[in-house]
């Protein structure tokens, strides 16, 4: 399955590393396996494109995500035979597409994102070995019961736990404290070494078969001397839920503090992640007399996309709070 992003891009200049969105143009993923014939040796590909990414006309974003776990969930429901999805898509979100699909695919078998960091006309490009690699772990039995999941770099890696933590280095996708999962390896192996434990996919409560929009959640980063504005701002638009990027393991200055207790007595779900990378937010007292919900690790972008998703079946406070343990 085809949405674009980096790994569709050809430019003229092979050194052309960086404004190729600028210059370039989008092929197919049609196109893109035509590539690597060496593919047909790993499975038997129908390929579709599903979305066009590209840096002016779309970002794959909230919209779109219920469409592309539709899509997924008619795929694998009406297809028995269907060992898996491979899917390429732009690198700077492919860690939100792919944990959505992890809370919403309702199959044990595995969908499988990667991207690029170099356009497929670069130097050294690296599309080209991730869309195989995808492939081969989509149709690697081992991959089933393991949730959605991300491939570049050969290192496979569980959908909730990665993150990009580099702009254009090959070595760009890391799963923070926890470890990948295992490799999509020189040999032509996939080799898992762990598993996730948390509920996804076929355990997942969430149902995106009817859902015609996702509820508005926004992400509020946290600053030294931060006031309430910004807060108090997307509260008076009608904002559903806020997921605070806070400082350390919940913390914000007094102003912002306050403004985020009077938007839970307005009714706005609000949950702590933090802009630290690693670690808990754990749940004290004070914050959930104050109403709040920790993000437990997740990042504040997936804390984001699990609050959505929440709030499609609940607005309860402990309910909530449930979900951020077990998902």
């Amino acid at each position: 399955m085809g949405t674009g992003g980096t790994i569709s891009y050809m430019a003229d200049d092979r050194l052309n590393l960086v404004a190729y969105s600028e210059q370039g143009h989008q092929v197919s993923i049609q196109d893109l396996l035509a590539r690597i014939p060496e593919v047909n040796s790993v499975a038997r590909i129908e390929a579709e494109q599903l979305y066009q990414e590209d840096f002016v006309r779309l970002a794959i974003g909230s919209v779109e995500w219920p469409n592309i776990a539709r899509r997924c969930n008619e795929l694998l429901d009406g297809d028995p035979e269907l060992s898996g999805i491979a899917m390429t898509h732009g690198s700077a979100l492919v860690e939100e597409t792919a944990y959505f699909l992890n809370l919403t695919v309702r199959s044990d078998r595995p969908v499988v994102l990667t991207a690029a960091l170099r356009p497929s006309s670069g130097m050294s490009a690296d599309g080209d070995t991730n869309l195989l690699d995808a492939v081969r772990v989509a149709a690697s039995p081992q991959s089933r019961g393991k949730g959605t999941l991300t491939v570049l770099n050969s290192e496979i890696q569980a959908a909730r736990e990665v993150t990009k933590g580099n702009t254009y280095r090959l070595e760009a996708f890391h799963p923070g404290e926890l470890g990948f999962l295992g490799y999509a390896d020189s040999d032509g192996q996939v080799v898992f070494y762990r598993a996730p434990t948390r509920r996804h996919t076929v355990q997942s409560e969430f149902d995106v078969s009817s859902i015609d929009g996702l509820p508005r959640v926004d992400i509020v980063y946290v600053y030294g001397g931060a006031d309430g504005l910004v807060v108090e701002a997307l509260v008076e638009r009608g904002v559903d839920g806020l997921v605070m990027a806070t400082m350390g393991g919940g913390a914000m200055p007094p102003a912002m503090q306050t403004a985020v207790e009077e938007a839970v007595k307005r009714g706005v779900a609000v949950v702590l992640s933090t802009r630290v990378g690693n670690g808990r937010v754990v749940l004290t007292p004070g914050k959930q007399k104050s109403g709040l919900v920790v993000s437990d690790n997740l990042t504040p972008q997936k804390a984001r996309i699990l609050l959505m998703l929440g709030l499609t079946v609940t607005h309860d406070q402990g309910r909530l709070q449930e979900m951020f343990n077990t998902y």
